[in-house]
């Protein structure tokens, strides 16, 4: 999926005059790397909350138009208001076609509710929603599929055990085996004991006397 976004340069800098943007609905955001120089530039706040309900938005490779030149980005971090359903600032990376880029993936589980595990009365715990993976640019999915349908009670999935595409490496992994976490498990959740509740029956007998 293709997102599109339209921004334009200011040079009105500093924390006031960000919040006069901000009063005017517009999120001040920083468009930097691929040796180039920095650039401040706006967007419409209600173009923004428009494309961050979409997932791609915060994984995928951006086109962004600024006053009508066209380049590549991702999303490097957003930044939120405490309690509005607002956003504050945005920081865009650059794509450098010669370069590797690091970023967040989401993880996709498939087949949650189909899995034997789960209908044999299997918990499954979600440890992690993404994964950082890095690449080329053209290389870059946009989620990562767990396929949970094979998987046993007491059965674990961590990184290394992920599909990941050609020529994308997880940045976990490079650091060392020791970096090899887990990302979702399957438990057997555990009956209240007959120990434990009788305890409990004996109180409200008492208290019933």
């Amino acid at each position: 999926m293709s997102i599109k976004l339209i921004a334009k340069s200011r040079t009105d800098l500093g924390k006031g005059a960000s919040r006069r943007l901000r009063h005017a609905d517009l999120v001040p955001a920083i468009v930097y790397g691929a040796g180039k120089e920095p650039v401040s530039v706006t967007f419409e706040q209600k173009d923004l909350r428009k494309v961050e309900a979409v997932e791609a938005f915060y994984s995928s490779v951006l086109n962004l138009e600024i006053d009508g030149t066209s380049e590549q980005v991702v999303l490097k971090a957003i930044q939120r208001h405490a309690y509005k359903e607002r956003i504050q600032h945005l920081d865009l990376l650059r794509i450098d076609a010669t370069q590797k880029l690091t970023t967040a993936v989401p993880l996709h589980f498939l087949n949650e509710e189909t899995a034997e595990a789960v209908k044999n009365g299997g918990v499954v715990s979600r440890i992690a929603n993404e994964v950082e993976l890095s690449c080329f640019a053209v290389d870059l999915p946009a989620f990562i599929e767990v396929d949970l349908s094979t998987m046993a009670i007491g059965d674990t999935i961590h990184i290394s055990d992920l599909k990941l595409p050609a020529n994308v490496e997880s940045v976990e992994l490079s650091k060392g085996e020791e970096h090899d976490l887990p990302v979702v498990s399957i438990s057997l959740q555990t009956a209240q004991t007959e120990e434990e509740e009788a305890p409990v029956a004996e109180t409200e007998e008492n208290t019933a006397e």
